[in-house]
């Protein structure tokens, strides 16, 4: 797994980079970096139970102080899981999340059948990783790129994901960023999952847009593999 070098967000190449550590607060609305938010397309504040429009298979969701708090329950032997539609094959997702006594979080990518990619969020850090296609044997889950970053428990952090044909970036609280690309990404999308692995997850002021594309994403996709780079050289 690789590290993103240590570095401070340049405005004006609204560079987002992997820090060491962090105690700044999230951004209320993080710069995307790959896309640009288009027609906002889902909208779920969870202080209220999901709609019929969330599919729930999988742990307890509740609604505790104005957020949704999702665990695991160990006679189900399955990470908690819940699922809504997609209304667009390349899109931007944002969310708050709070980790509390949580073995991992993640949001998944998901095709009419099977998993795609996804984001994983841990106490440690988060992982960008292109999914196993169960309908190929020899298919394996592919790691694309890795921020190793304390997510302190008990605080709120945001999440931002764009996906855009076979590219995904996803940032942390503004400042922090893994990305890669994979053709099996560029597949289908039908719908995204969130799921929470141990004692129990809160999220809130979840939005989905559709993606457009961003006019500098070249310059600074540029950027961040130099650095990824710079990263790797001993």
């Amino acid at each position: 797994m690789r590290r993103l070098v240590p570095a401070i967000l340049m405005a004006t190449a609204s560079l987002l980079a992997c820090l060491a550590t962090s105690t700044a607060q999230p951004a209320a609305e993080p710069k995307t970096l790959m896309t640009e938010r288009g027609k906002l397309l889902v909208t779920a504040d969870f202080n209220q139970p999901p709609g019929k429009d969330w599919m729930q298979k999988k742990g307890t969701w509740q609604v505790v102080s104005g957020a949704l708090r999702a665990a695991e329950l160990k006679s189900d032997q399955h990470a908690a899981v819940m699922r809504h539609p997609l209304p667009a094959q390349n899109f931007v997702i944002q969310y708050a999340f709070k980790l509390d006594g949580v073995r991992v979080t993640t949001l998944s990518i998901n095709a009419p059948k099977g998993h795609i990619c996804r984001v994983l969020l841990r106490p440690t850090g988060f992982v960008v990783q292109k999914d196993k296609d169960k309908k190929k044997p020899d298919s394996k889950a592919v790691v694309l790129d890795t921020c190793d970053t304390p997510i302190q428990p008990g605080t709120w952090h945001t999440l931002l994901v764009e996906i855009q044909g076979k590219e995904i970036v996803a940032s942390l609280d503004g400042k922090h960023v893994a990305f890669g690309a994979h053709d099996g990404i560029d597949v289908k999308r039908a719908n995204f999952g969130l799921t929470v692995g141990g004692e129990s997850v809160s999220f809130k002021d979840l939005r989905v847009w559709e993606a457009l594309p961003h006019k500098n994403w070249e310059a600074t996709r540029a950027r961040l593999l130099a650095a990824r780079a710079k990263a790797k050289t001993p």
